[in-house]
């Protein structure tokens, strides 16, 4: 490891044990909320992808907040196949408080939740910190308001459609949006269909991107009213969702990143 670093962090990107970043040794890993989501890379089941990731522990994983109970249950069974296989004895503990600090109101729910597991990372590294120092981070993408009636997510899973229905709770929003093809793009508008006032299929070039006929096809069936952009209305509520590729091309195409 290069000489003068204290601790380095790494972000793995699909995580699991075939990730790059598994490539160095850990001493402590950090488990965040595991929902269905690139399954072709990591698994099909709750369990598989859980396992995948929890493989890449080498000494210790914090475990965050969860939604399925099977994660717990696989940590378990994951710290004993690393003992037999590679004679690692991996050591688990797990967050159960999140509402333990007083952390700024203008969070969405899941970046409380993810900043109590980051607060209990530093405590068990014994590095001092005051909580009020996260009160101005600014998170692009992640539930950003960038105008006050328009909010910004770059999630694309249905994990982030659930989170996103309970902060719009009970309000009606002009949903912009648009999906890669391979994402669960269905349950994702039957998640946020509570909240929908109408939907605006933002039209991005990408062989990536989903043909935009299966999504006028979900919107018929679910009787979501689909709409086109001509401006923004000071008097509604935006939110736009998805990949960063559909974030940057909103905020291209309305002129945001001028300003």
């Amino acid at each position: 490891m290069s000489d003068g670093l204290d601790y380095l962090v790494l972000e793995a990107g699909l995580g699991g044990e075939f990730d790059a970043t598994n490539i160095v040794p850990n001493d402590l890993s950090l488990i965040t909320t595991i929902d269905l989501d690139h399954q072709s890379f990591l698994g099909n089941t709750v369990k598989e992808i859980a396992r995948t990731k929890m493989r890449s522990v080498d000494t210790k994983m914090l475990i965050g907040y969860q939604i399925h109970d099977e994660v717990y249950a696989t940590a378990l069974s994951v710290k004993e196949e690393l003992k037999k296989e590679f004679n690692k004895n991996i050591l688990i503990q797990t967050v159960k408080e999140f509402d333990k600090y007083s952390l700024n109101k203008k969070f969405a729910s899941y970046l409380k939740t993810n900043l109590h597991l980051v607060i209990e990372c530093l405590n068990d590294l014994k590095i001092d910190i005051d909580e009020k120092i996260f009160d101005e981070v600014q998170l692009f993408g992640r539930c950003q308001k960038i105008m006050p009636n328009i909010t910004i997510d770059v999630g694309h899973n249905p994990l982030a459609a659930r989170v996103l229905v309970k902060e719009f709770n009970n309000k009606k929003i002009n949903l912009i949006y648009n999906s890669y093809a391979d994402k669960d793009y269905k349950k994702v508008l039957k998640i946020l269909k509570p909240i929908i006032k109408q939907i605006i299929i933002l039209d991005i070039d990408d062989k990536r991107i989903v043909d935009k006929n299966n999504l006028l096809e979900i919107c018929k069936s679910l009787n979501i009213i689909v709409s086109d952009l001509k401006k923004i209305d000071k008097n509604e509520e935006y939110l736009v969702f998805g990949s960063f590729l559909v974030i940057e091309k909103f905020i291209k195409d309305m002129g945001f990143d001028e300003k």
